[in-house]
């Protein structure tokens, strides 16, 4: 009886999450992250209660974790450093020894050939979890996931999955973004805040962020615009300085950034103005700049996801959490903000963590003029993470 309601299982979660998250193009609304989390919710709790997951335990001694890294964890400030402190958090929490990590770093995310080796090269040293952080993983992940069904690949960002051995995992970063923004239009002098963004505005996950931001920006500061430089690329060194730098010739006294490296803060530092770095907490790089920083701390999702394993507790289920979770938060602030900024933070971080309010609810208006969210609503995980292709109503392409 076991073995049916383990398979019922399987079959329903599959379904869920092709529902959810599914394989082909189309509306990224409808092939959302958070939709499969939405969906699978039912099947994990039918789990639990069995005791059973969708994939066999894996005794702790013989886990083994590979990591697939876009850049390389050692230039200590970024996207991929703030995904192996998580790896790194997550072997300390469930005591693995270094021989139960496997890295493969600076994994270009565009080219499938190099996805493809360096996912397969963990395989043959025996990894049976494998973390690919960058959304670029995306698709060579899908096909190796059928290729190989007694291992598991937890995909970082994105939106694709299968529901058994194959998932995706992001968080309410958006709350951490909107925090961040009071602080950026309680300092600006100008009223131009700039925003350096790795995609453009068919990219829900930099999109929302970017509106998150500069809707915190506007709960303190109306008259504030975020100016957006769009780099389109996840890891550009050279082009997130060049970004930050022309938004600083625009007159931007603050510049925010969602993209991988430092740089925009180092430029913000360099022209005596401030920023808001992204990952981790990039007052070490720029202390004379930095008035804050959106943080990660992925070592919640990671510990959860490979203890599951170690528990045959595993369900294939999408991953979405937030500031409650400990998953995103804001970085201590600078003693440079300006006065009241920690009172009008911890107001708005109160009414989230309560559940009172989150970021996209009430009247949301564009700055194309439409209205995209009305008083009394609030916009769904599935618009969130794959249907914002908008911009708020301050803010600026450039």
């Amino acid at each position: 009886m076991k073995k049916v309601l383990s398979l019922l299982l399987v079959l329903a979660l599959t379904l869920s999450c092709l529902t959810g998250c599914g394989s082909s193009g189309g509306d990224e609304a409808e092939t959302t992250a958070a939709a499969g989390a939405e969906t699978a919710a039912a099947e994990e709790e039918d789990a639990g209660a069995e005791g059973e997951g969708v994939m066999p335990a894996i005794a702790k001694e013989d886990i083994k974790v590979g990591v697939i890294h876009l850049s390389d964890p050692a230039e200590g400030s970024g996207y991929t450093y703030t995904h192996d402190q998580g790896i790194i958090g997550m072997q300390e929490n469930l005591g693995l020894s270094d021989d139960q990590i496997v890295r493969k770093n600076s994994v270009d995310d565009t080219n499938v050939s190099e996805i493809d080796t360096a996912i397969r090269e963990c395989i043959e040293e025996g990894c049976n979890i494998i973390f690919a952080t960058s959304w670029g993983y995306m698709d060579t992940c899908e096909a190796l996931a059928e290729e190989y069904p007694d291992v598991i690949f937890s995909h970082g960002t994105g939106y694709k999955c299968n529901g058994v051995n194959f998932n995706n995992y992001f968080g309410r970063i958006y709350q951490a973004r909107y925090l961040s923004g009071i602080a950026a239009g309680l300092k600006t002098e100008t009223n131009k805040i700039g925003y350096v963004a790795a995609m453009g505005q068919d990219n829900s996950e930099v999109t929302g962020g970017c509106d998150a931001f500069a809707m915190g920006v506007y709960s303190v500061n109306p008259e504030a615009e975020v100016y957006v430089k769009v780099t389109n690329s996840w890891f550009d060194p050279e082009g997130e300085k060049q970004a930050a730098d022309a938004l600083l010739a625009e007159g931007c006294d603050v510049i925010g950034q969602h993209c991988d490296t430092p740089n925009p803060q180092l430029a913000a530092e360099e022209q005596g103005v401030w920023g808001v770095g992204y990952n981790s907490d990039m007052s070490k790089d720029a202390p004379d700049a930095v008035l804050t920083s959106v943080v990660w701390d992925w070592s919640v999702y990671y510990t959860k996801a490979v203890e599951s394993v170690i528990n045959g507790t595993w369900t294939g289920e999408n991953y979405y959490e937030g500031l409650a979770e400990g998953l995103v938060d804001i970085a201590p602030l600078a003693d440079f903000c300006a006065e009241g900024t920690e009172e009008k933070i911890n107001e708005a971080k109160e009414k989230m963590l309560s559940g009172e309010w989150d970021v996209f609810s009430g009247l949301i208006e564009t700055n194309e003029g439409e209205i995209v969210c009305e008083e009394g609503q609030t916009l769904d995980d599935a618009t969130i993470t794959g249907g914002i292709n908008w911009y708020y109503k301050n803010v600026v392409v450039k």
